[in-house]
């Protein structure tokens, strides 16, 4: 067993008792099970301080039949077959609520005596069954290894989870063992009082046990003014930041982006609409994203999206050159025209509502746009000729066209101009777009307003002069059209895209509930949008997500 110490010491007890199945969801005092976690070290040979003397207990055996699904450890040299397979799993449980864990082995067979090594203070193994109700100062992630009396073992977890609004609650104390909530990680950050969003400032991040010394700055526009804040954190080259088990892999960053979810009462939209993107093509400059649960500064701060920072490292990781060109649309006026989006009034240069993000000279300098404003002024003056012969020479078309059906698709009214990340090499290579931003997608408007599903895709050509290029020309057109069509029985088949969404929602559920209850009420008074009548709590959204999905599909389905 890897030793979990809780903040108030250990216990030593063994019992005879087997494994059992935890039920449940997230809400208080009951427990959820999830696929055993790996076990640790033996609490024999692990070393480690103590503030409690080891005791040990032993009790009869249960005579009851066991629950079915079983997992087992490594066996004994001396033992030649498995013959009890003990349940082990992962149970979670809210600081000041009982939580029981029936033991059983899965074939049936008594397990005779059984161990778990070191426990904290409280849990008592009884005969056929774990009790325990942890106080409001044992928040923590508890690893332990059971073991019954034929050797066999199997890895057991008990995540006691911060009763942060409970009165009387301990704050959490040891954030590198307080590790999970309801299946997914947390991430502790220490922000500097000073924090804000013009420069970044120290900060501590503490994340599956390893502490990070990073820095720290909000970020956003309109999120800004949101209580809860996004972030961007900033790690150091010998010390990244890693995460091996999620988003296929998000390891060795060196920035990382905390989206609020705060405009997203179904947690999910950003992680759906990037996981869209990457599935359309893995030759995308690919956005990978998870759900990790946040503490601010010891305080419960609910669900963020833990996203990739687009930047010249991001390139990097993509095959691209680091020393690149790196562009963010911010406004409505980066729409590929040379007037304004909303008038025809001239702009005062191509690039007008692009920011430069990387690469030389920097934005400011002379020449620092030469590259941007040149792709913007072919593609608003060419000809029809010219724009065909061309096309593939500068930019590479199946980003753009992809980015037209994706952001179609969804409806992402705000990012079919504006937030995209666009890329470029002076030394060679095309164009390369990379979104950014989907709070106004799948049914709400970045003000969290309802909308509608019936927009013509052909209609987003208002936000985006190279869609209206590619769509107009004889040649790509019709067959953009047709892929679009394709698309929708395939890698975005209705049924597939709703199982996502199923996957996804499983994912966040009971944390979706714990966020709630410290967010809804400032979520429907915010200035924002409070002149909304129409709120309705997570898992209502969700139902309404799904339909909106169904709805939408259809629709599309029928013009292509």
């Amino acid at each position: 067993m890897r030793r979990i110490k809780g903040r108030t010491g250990w216990v030593v007890l063994a019992a005879a008792v087997g494994c059992g199945d935890a039920g449940g969801g997230g809400d208080a005092g009951s427990t959820t099970v999830a696929p055993p976690a790996t076990s640790g070290d033996d609490p024999a040979t692990t070393g480690g301080d103590e503030t409690a003397a080891p005791t040990e207990a032993s009790t009869a055996g249960p005579t009851s039949d066991p629950p079915q699904g079983t997992t087992t450890g490594p066996l004994p040299p001396d033992l030649p077959t498995a013959t009890c397979f003990p349940v082990g799993g992962t149970y979670w449980v809210l600081e000041g609520q009982p939580l029981t864990v029936p033991i059983a082995c899965g074939s049936g067979d008594d397990p005779g005596t059984y161990s778990l090594g070191l426990v904290p203070p409280g849990l008592q193994l009884l005969p056929t069954e774990v009790s325990w109700t942890p106080g409001l100062d044992q928040g923590a992630t508890y690893e332990f290894t059971l073991t019954v009396e034929n050797g066999e073992s199997v890895p057991l977890t008990i995540g006691v989870i911060d009763a942060w609004s409970t009165p009387g609650n301990v704050p959490v104390v040891d954030p590198t063992i307080y590790t999970g909530e309801y299946g997914l990680p947390v991430l502790h950050l220490q922000a500097d009082p000073a924090i804000s969003d013009a420069d970044y400032t120290p900060a501590t991040v503490t994340y599956d046990g390893h502490v990070y010394t990073a820095e720290a700055k909000y970020r956003g526009a309109a999120s800004l003014n949101y209580p809860k804040k996004s972030f961007t954190l900033k790690f150091d080259k010998e010390d990244e930041f890693n995460e091996p088990d999620r988003a296929g892999g998000f390891t060795g960053k060196r920035k990382v982006v905390l989206i609020s979810t705060f405009d997203d009462n179904t947690y999910i939209r950003q992680r759906l609409a990037y996981e869209l993107w990457n599935d359309l093509d893995p030759g995308h400059l690919q956005i990978q994203t998870y759900s990790a649960v946040v503490f601010l500064n010891n305080a419960y701060w609910g669900v963020y999206t833990v996203s990739d920072h687009v930047d010249r490292h991001f390139a990097e990781d993509q095959g691209l050159a680091e020393s690149g060109n790196l562009y963010k649309a911010r406004t409505h006026d980066a729409n590929f025209r040379l007037t304004k989006a909303f008038s025809d009034d001239p702009k005062g240069n191509p690039h007008e509502g692009i920011t430069k993000e990387e690469g030389l000279p920097q934005g400011g300098e002379p020449g620092a746009y030469d590259d941007l404003d040149d792709l913007i002024t072919w593609t608003a003056n060419s000809s029809q000729q010219a724009f065909a012969a061309e096309v593939d020479a500068r930019i590479d078309r199946r980003d753009y066209e992809d980015w037209w059906i994706f952001v179609t698709l969804i409806m992402g009214d705000d990012s079919a101009g504006k937030n995209a990340y666009h890329y470029h090499d002076p030394n060679g290579g095309p164009w390369r777009y990379a979104p950014w931003d989907f709070n106004d997608s799948f049914g709400q408007t970045w003000q969290t307003a309802r909308k509608g599903f019936d927009a013509h895709p052909d209609g987003y050509v208002w936000a985006n002069e190279l869609f209206a290029r590619l769509l107009d020309d004889p040649g790509f057109g019709p067959a953009l059209r047709a892929r679009y069509a394709a698309a929708l029985t395939d890698i975005y088949d209705v049924e597939r895209v709703q199982d996502r969404v199923d996957e996804l929602a499983l994912d966040v559920v009971d944390s979706a509930h714990r966020d709630e209850e410290l967010w809804a009420s400032q979520y429907q008074s915010y200035g924002g949008w409070n002149w909304r009548d129409d709120f309705i709590d997570h898992d209502q959204e969700m139902q309404y997500l799904r339909q909106w999905i169904s709805d939408r599909w259809s629709f599309v389905a029928g013009l292509y």
